[in-house]
């Protein structure tokens, strides 16, 4: 199904493509230009996941963050790594890393989320530095 591209849906994407981190609703919310409802980003954001230009990352802290998808191709989503989530700064990033999962027999791998939660080099420099 062909999407419309509206002005809203290209700044999020825009937004979500050159962020070096995920970014949750609330801090796309704050980033926009102009105000657009809560319904409408969450709106966007599902199509952008159905249409895998980005995937959802559910985190330990229970709030859902969405990244840009680097290493995906055309009709290949690839989404076998984990994430980090800094309890420092709230930074949530794609570690790249591909995990090979040895499921048993029969058992079919789709998808995983998985979520890291510690220190970023960033404010473990801050840390240890203070």
């Amino acid at each position: 199904m062909k999407r419309r591209n509206t002005e809203t849906t290209a700044e999020i994407h825009f937004l979500l493509k050159n962020s070096n981190s995920a970014l949750s609703h609330d801090m796309i919310q704050e980033k926009m230009s102009k105000s657009v409802d809560r319904a409408t980003i969450y709106r966007i954001l599902n199509r952008l996941c159905e249409d895998k230009i980005v995937h959802k990352i559910i985190a330990d802290d229970g709030k859902q963050y969405f990244a840009f998808c680097v290493n995906c191709q055309e009709h290949q989503h690839k989404h076998n790594h984990f994430h980090f989530r800094c309890t420092e700064c709230g930074k949530v990033e794609c570690l790249q890393s591909e995990l090979k999962i040895g499921l048993p027999k029969n058992y079919v791998f789709e998808n995983l989320n998985g979520v890291i939660s510690g220190t970023c080099p960033d404010c473990k420099i801050v840390t240890t530095a203070g």
